[in-house]
């Protein structure tokens, strides 16, 4: 089979994406799963090569095509829009959130050109994009405005553990009001379309519970009994195997054992605790609902140790390795 093309946005080159691409790129087993392909700029790459001692060669492309994908050697598409000479290590700076959103901008236009298969991205900086005036708060909404996607769907994985979610970035009271029937019921349609896009034949997935012990049948909070189960009951009814819903205090654990296939967490921290505490470097995050897949590491951009040769690739390096799994299967006419 042919090797899926992944393309490396470097993100802020002010935090510790550039060094987390290099370091991910100096193994070997990268360049048996696909031809990865980074989109930066040149002088950034030098520098962290310098500062990480690796001895990497950089082969500077304008078309994937022309990518030599061989261990050994990095394949760059420079859009020559800044100079790591002019950008401080851990400092918040307009110049680097602008050039990060340019790379992440190249590419998904490369995916749209048909030069690549999907994206693994890595850390930007909300300040900075701010400080650049980019018109998109995070990653997520850069990327589904640049793919003309309103509302891309957001997974995490680690290991075999996958989970959903309901809401993210919704207070925790706000996230408890949109617990509602419609809502629950209609993302049950959204993850079942998500896992066989990602080629899960027959998805059985379950929904945690709100509240501790999906609240005794209404004695502390009744949302799993007047919002959660008769939307689990009207989509079983129509055919979807979804089950729950099931304590939050267990349901992860069955899930990462195979129970499931994957969980509804419905809120933001109810679910990135679960992944995170069975790993919290290979937790990778996943967006779909678009024409194309991107997977991103689960952290920032670590300011505080840039440039320092101490971050770990590892979170890179799982996030390439679950885009090259994925972009061989990911079907996105199921949305």
């Amino acid at each position: 089979m042919k090797k899926p093309i992944i393309v490396i946005p470097i993100g802020d080159i002010a935090g510790v994406g550039p060094e987390i691409v290099v370091k991910a790129l100096a193994y070997k087993e990268v360049y048996d799963w696909c031809i990865p392909i980074v989109v930066g700029e040149l002088t950034s790459l030098q520098r962290v090569l310098a500062i990480t001692g690796l001895t990497l060669e950089i082969n500077v492309i304008e078309h994937t095509k022309d990518a030599i994908g061989k261990f050994g050697s990095i394949d760059l598409v420079d859009l020559k829009n800044i100079n790591a000479a002019d950008i401080e290590f851990g400092v918040v700076q307009a110049a680097a959130g602008q050039a990060a959103y340019e790379f992440i901008e190249k590419a998904v236009r490369l995916i749209e050109a048909g030069e690549a298969d999907a994206i693994a991205t890595t850390a930007i900086n909300k300040e900075a994009l701010h400080a650049a005036k980019v018109p998109y708060i995070g990653h997520t909404e850069i990327i589904g405005g640049l793919a003309g996607v309103k509302d891309p769907m957001t997974m995490f994985q680690v290991h075999n553990l996958r989970v959903f979610f309901l809401s993210r970035h919704l207070s925790l009271a706000d996230a408890i009001d949109y617990v509602t029937e419609e809502n629950v019921y209609n993302y049950i349609y959204r993850t079942y379309a998500g896992l066989k896009s990602l080629g899960v034949e027959n998805p059985h997935f379950v929904i945690a519970g709100l509240n501790p012990h999906c609240g005794e049948h209404g004695l502390f909070g009744n949302q799993e009994v007047v919002s959660i189960e008769p939307a689990i009951k009207r989509a079983q009814a129509e055919g979807i195997d979804v089950a729950g819903p099931v304590g939050a205090d267990s349901v992860f654990h069955q899930a990462l054992g195979g129970r499931y296939d994957a969980v509804i967490s419905l809120y933001h921290d109810q679910g990135h605790i679960a992944t995170k505490m069975v790993d919290f470097e290979r937790t990778i995050s996943v967006t779909m609902g678009m024409e194309f897949l991107r997977t991103s590491v689960d952290h920032g951009t670590a300011f505080d140790i840039a440039g320092k040769n101490i971050v770990s690739e590892v979170s890179m390096y799982e996030a390439i390795k679950l885009a090259a799994e994925y972009s061989k299967v990911y079907d996105s006419s199921v949305y």
